[in-house]
């Protein structure tokens, strides 16, 4: 049975093993380091920060989680999308976007970012899919990070994104 729900401290280790499980199965994890600490603190830098962490469960074992991180009253970026790779292609990554972004929504947020690197095809298509346009490109050794955007449906009153 599947259900998604949001991230309890005891998941910790689960959502700990399924991030770096999905990173070295596309290779792209370059080791753990300070840009994990967010997965360290998930309940201070999302839950109590105006964010968002969900996790997808099959017969309550974590098989795909995501989460919404506030950059400011009308800006937050979507982080940590993850998906088991035995469970790939089955319209997980999906299910997570749609999700995050409906708790932009009802969160009050109008614009959402994010970041993939340039060997993420599947996670590429994604977004693209999903209306989130490419805003710019950067490098985070040894990768190619593009940025994506969208600005949410019925926001489009805002003046600067």
């Amino acid at each position: 049975m599947f259900s998604i729900r949001q991230y309890e401290t005891s998941d910790y280790q689960a959502v700990w093993d399924l991030h770096n499980l999905a990173l070295h199965h596309i290779g792209a994890h370059v080791g753990n380091g300070e840009w994990d600490d967010d997965l360290h603190n998930i309940d201070t830098v999302y839950s109590q920060n105006g964010g968002e962490f969900l996790v997808r469960t099959e017969d309550d074992v974590i098989i795909a989680m995501g989460a919404l991180k506030r950059t400011s009253d009308t800006h937050a970026e979507i982080k940590r999308m993850r998906v088991h790779p035995d469970h790939q292609k089955r319209g997980l990554g999906q299910f997570l976007l749609s999700a995050l972004e409906e708790a932009a929504l009802t969160l009050g947020y109008k614009v959402l970012e994010l970041r993939t690197t340039t060997i993420q095809k599947a996670a590429q298509i994604l977004y693209e899919r999903n209306g989130y346009t490419i805003t710019g490109r950067s490098e985070l050794a040894p990768f190619v990070v593009i940025t994506y955007q969208k600005v949410l449906s019925g926001q489009a009153d805002i003046e600067e994104v």
